[in-house]
């Protein structure tokens, strides 16, 4: 039988933001963020994703700071170019920060990042992280031009847009799928590192994992969705499950 490391090993990033929304909800303490980042790892997550925003509309400087002393996984930071943003993480030195766009009245992230608008901005950023030993990600639409921009940049590597697939339906998910393995295949052409995630759930992501086959998973709402009913470690548990099925079985 096929090992899910002859197939490939694909990562599971649990992204925590929306304990902290349930927290926001009632401005108290609990759910605490960082404690869903506790049990997240628990349960087999390989890093814990977490975005912290301008607006700070869900995670705070707190979580971030208590997570980085408390988790042993590697934390890839969600954000955005924003100064103040940039010298945060800088400083807080999280295994990786991925840039993503961001506008205050979205309710969660919209869309890719428009690299190349911007390449020259996000080389600057890139730079100083690399001098830090702190791995870069671009948070792009399955589109080869922005990949192509992204690799201008130097950052190490992207995540693929996945929520246009994951809103498709009938026919069109195909047609979001081959944008996708079409973007993987450009940017490993660039030797950029491939990553995934946006509206993925229990039943979407063996598409993803089967066709892009992605280093990194970037999962958080289904997980903490499913978490109320089962508790975190077992949403978790059955995620990696879903993804090293699909692992295994090519299907």
């Amino acid at each position: 039988m096929t090992t899910a490391k002859e197939k490939g090993v694909c990562l599971l990033g649990v992204n925590i933001d929306h304990v902290a929304t349930v927290r926001e909800a009632r401005k108290t303490n609990e759910p605490d963020p960082v404690w869903g980042g506790v049990e997240a790892q628990l349960g087999g997550a390989d890093l814990i994703t977490l975005h912290l925003r301008e607006d700070r509309r869900h995670i705070s400087d707190r979580d971030l700071r208590i997570m980085l002393q408390t988790v042993t996984a590697p934390l890839n930071l969600e954000m955005s170019l924003d100064e103040e943003i940039v010298s945060i993480a800088l400083d807080s030195g999280p295994e990786m920060v991925t840039f993503v766009p961001e506008r205050r009245e979205e309710i969660t992230t919209e869309g890719g990042l428009d690299v190349q608008s911007q390449v020259k901005r996000i080389s600057e950023a890139v730079v100083r992280f690399r001098e830090k030993g702190i791995r870069t990600s671009l948070f792009i639409d399955p589109d080869v031009e922005q990949v192509g921009a992204s690799a201008d940049t130097g950052a190490d590597g992207v995540e693929l847009h996945t929520g246009t697939y994951a809103a498709a339906g009938g026919g069109r998910r195909a047609a979001e799928l081959e944008k996708l393995a079409r973007a993987a295949s450009h940017a490993r052409e660039m030797e950029l590192i491939v990553n995934a995630g946006h509206g993925l759930n229990y039943n979407n992501v063996s598409g993803i994992v089967v066709t892009i086959r992605p280093r990194e998973l970037h999962i958080g709402h289904s997980i903490v969705s499913r978490s109320i009913f089962t508790g975190m470690r077992v949403a978790v548990k059955e995620m990696k499950k879903t993804i090293l099925d699909a692992l295994v079985s090519g299907c």
